[in-house]
């Protein structure tokens, strides 16, 4: 899969279709490894709730975690009675095993420059046996978007933690697969898989949609019935699920 060119990491532009596939990718992923049981679930992903909405309508309690940076304008972000939104930048407000699951969706341990410090508060919060879902940058969209910079020397320090750069000033933190696998563990964390969060190349899924707008779930399907574990040669995102022991 070619990196995404930066302009289109905001999910609009030429690259329209893809980002329909990519949100339909996470919704049926997360669907998926939602707990079959109502559970406490927390949301700690940098969007825009939609993750949280989709949580609370398989019925389970949400917690979601706003944006401290985020203005305060009195409104909910959105109308669902199951999600308790809190405004804070960390989860100290939160006792230990507290929560079945724990959603850190939208690259969130990317923007946390301090991954380890966050994955740990994730590890304390779980109950034994609850589950995190982690989404963030890839090696491949960082040395990317270092590439159209001209930051030539930093693409030769890959063993080292990589901070990125954007062209709108802020800095994310990009991870290979064995990265992200010792954040998890170095948490006490057990990894249940590391994959790609898409395989399939823009240009595939525009072609095929193309085609047959019907075949978005056929395309969706296909992506998830994959196995590229601990690949990270392909995909801008890497999603992972761990578990904590107990």
């Amino acid at each position: 899969m070619l990196p995404i060119p930066a302009e289109e990491l905001n999910g609009s532009g030429a690259l329209g279709p893809y980002w329909t596939f990519y949100h339909a990718v996470v919704a049926e992923q997360l669907s998926r490894w939602l707990p079959e049981n109502p559970s406490t679930v927390l949301d700690m992903s940098c969007g825009d709730g939609r993750w949280a909405v989709q949580a609370a309508k398989a019925g389970h309690r949400v917690i979601e975690v706003v944006d401290f940076r985020r203005p305060a304008d009195g409104q909910p972000l959105h109308d669902i009675s199951k999600v308790s939104q809190v405004r804070a930048d960390d989860l100290r407000f939160l006792p230990d095993h507290s929560v079945d699951a724990v959603l850190a969706e939208e690259r969130a341990m990317s923007v946390e420059l301090m991954a380890e410090s966050a994955i740990g508060d994730v590890a304390r919060v779980l109950r034994p046996g609850g589950r995190a879902l982690v989404c963030v940058d890839s090696l491949v969209l960082g040395m990317a978007i270092l590439a159209e910079q001209n930051y030539w020397a930093h693409l030769r320090q890959t063993g080292e933690v990589m901070l990125v750069p954007w062209p709108d000033g802020s800095i994310t933190r990009c991870f290979s697969s064995a990265q992200l696998r010792e954040l998890l563990t170095g948490a006490g964390l057990e990894v249940e898989w590391i994959r790609p969060r898409t395989v399939l190349s823009p240009s595939t899924v525009d072609h095929v949609l193309a085609s047959d707008s019907r075949a978005l779930t056929w395309l969706v399907n296909t992506e998830l019935d994959t196995h590229p574990d601990d690949d990270d040669t392909v995909g801008i995102h890497l999603v992972a699920s761990a578990r904590r022991p107990g």
